[in-house]
C-alpha cells in the first residue's frame, strides 16, 4: 500500500440517540439560517414535527420538498433549482437512501453544505463520500463520488426503532459485507473506495462492524420489534450507519456489491440492496475458497437475523438470469475486481450456485 497515500474520510459530525432530531437546530445552526429539507414520504411525516420544534422561535427560513422516491439525474436538477431560487445556505436529507443521494448530489453541484437525517438504518450510505445514482427503471447507472463527506449525520434512534423491523435487518445485510470486502480489497493492494491507500483505522472500522453486528444484531432485531431504544439497538445503528459507511469508504467494496448491481440489471424492483449485498458476501466467501467454518459463521448470522441464504429468497431468477447477473456484476470498473485472480462471469455464476445450494442445505436443517 505504500505506492499509494493513506487517507481517512468520515463525517465531520456524528450525532446518535433518543430523540436526537430535538437538537437538530442547536447541533447545526452553524451552518447558516436557510435550509431544503429533501424528504421522503415517510421521512417527512417521522421528522417534520421534531425539527420544527427544534427551531423553537428561531426566524430561519425552512423548505420542505418530498422528492420522486429515486436518486435519478431529473430528481437532482429539480433540487439544485429550489436551491438556486431560494438562496439555500444548507441541504439536509431526510429519509432513506436514494433521498440521501439526492440530496447529497444537490448540495455538491450548488456548492452548500449538506446534513443527513436518516429515518432508517437500512444502509450505510449517510456517512460515505458518494452517491448512487439509478436510471429511472431503477436499474444501476453510476456511482458519483465526492471531494469531502457529509458536513454532518444525525440519528434519531427513536426514529429508527419505530421504522420497520426489515430495514434494520437489511442494513445489517449492507453492513455485513464491509469486513469481508475490505479484508479482500486489503489483499490485492486495491484502493480504498475513495481511491487512496487503506488505514489501519479503515480497517479496525470494518472489523469492529463484524463484530458489532455478530455480538448484538439479533437483540437490536427483538429491541426494534417493540419499538425500545435499547444499547444493543443503538449498537446496531453505529453499525449500519458509521461503522460500516465509514468502514466501506476507507477500505472498498468487492463481489458483494457487484452482486447487488448485477441483480439489480435484471428489474427485480423489490430486491433490497442489503439483503443482496448478504447474500452477495456469501457469494464471495465461496469465490475466495472461504473455509466451512467461516462460511458457516457468515451464513449462520444471516439465519440468524433474517438475511437470505439463497436466490429465492431474493426473487424467482433462473439460471440465464443468474448469467446475466454474472456477466454484469463482472462488468469493467466494478468491485468485484479487487478480488485476488479476478473474477470471470463463469466463476461468478458457479459461486452463485454453490452459495444458493449451501443455503438450501442450512433451510433444509
Amino acid at each position: 500500500m505504500m505506492k499509494m497515500l493513506r487517507a481517512m474520510r468520515e463525517p465531520l459530525k456524528y450525532v446518535q440517540g433518543r430523540d436526537a432530531l430535538l437538537q437538530f437546530h442547536k447541533e447545526m445552526e452553524y451552518m447558516g439560517k436557510r435550509w431544503l429539507f429533501v424528504c421522503s414520504n415517510s421521512g417527512y411525516k417521522a421528522c417534520h414535527e421534531k425539527l420544527e420544534k427544534s427551531f423553537g422561535t428561531s426566524d430561519d427560513y425552512r423548505r420542505y420538498e418530498i422528492f420522486g422516491g429515486i436518486s435519478s439525474n431529473g430528481e437532482i436538477k429539480k433540487m439544485m433549482a429550489i436551491v438556486e431560487e431560494d438562496k439555500i445556505d444548507t441541504v439536509v436529507a431526510v429519509g432513506g437512501g436514494s433521498a440521501v443521494d439526492t440530496a447529497k448530489a444537490t448540495a455538491y453541484y450548488t456548492g452548500k453544505h449538506i446534513v443527513i437525517l436518516p429515518t432508517v438504518a437500512a444502509t450505510d450510505a449517510p456517512c460515505t463520500g458518494l452517491s448512487v445514482i439509478y436510471n429511472d427503471d431503477h436499474s444501476f447507472d453510476r456511482y458519483l463520488f465526492y471531494p469531502t463527506n457529509p458536513d454532518a449525520v444525525m440519528v434519531d434512534t427513536t426514529i429508527i426503532a419505530n421504522a420497520p423491523v426489515k430495514f434494520l435487518i437489511a442494513g445489517m445485510g449492507d453492513a455485513l459485507g464491509t469486513y469481508f470486502e475490505g479484508r479482500a480489497s486489503i489483499r490485492t493492494e486495491s484502493s480504498s473506495l475513495e481511491g487512496t491507500g487503506i488505514t489501519r483505522a479503515g480497517q479496525a472500522l470494518a472489523r469492529l462492524c463484524y463484530d458489532t453486528l455478530r455480538a448484538y444484531g439479533k437483540q437490536a432485531i427483538e429491541a426494534c420489534k417493540v419499538h425500545a431504544v435499547t444499547p444493543a439497538l443503538e449498537n446496531i445503528v453505529e453499525a449500519n450507519v458509521y461503522l460500516s459507511g465509514v468502514g466501506a469508504d476507507n477500505v472498498n467494496c468487492a463481489a458483494a456489491h457487484s452482486f447487488y448491481n448485477g441483480v439489480t440489471s435484471l428489474g427485480i424492483k423489490h430486491a433490497d440492496h442489503g439483503c443482496c449485498v448478504a447474500f452477495g458476501t456469501l457469494v464471495q466467501l465461496v469465490l475466495e475458497g472461504a473455509t466451512k467454518e467461516e462460511f458457516d459463521d457468515v451464513q449462520s448470522f444471516c439465519l440468524e437475523v433474517g438475511l437470505p441464504v439463497t436466490l429465492a429468497e431474493i426473487g424467482e431468477i433462473t439460471d440465464e438470469q443468474i448469467m446475466t447477473i454474472a456477466k454484469n456484476a463482472c462488468a469493467p470498473g466494478e468491485t468485484i475486481h479487487n478480488l485476488a485472480g479476478d473474477v470471470e462471469p463463469i466463476e461468478l455464476y458457479d459461486a452463485i450456485k454453490q452459495a444458493d445450494a449451501l443455503g438450501k442445505l442450512a433451510l433444509a436443517k
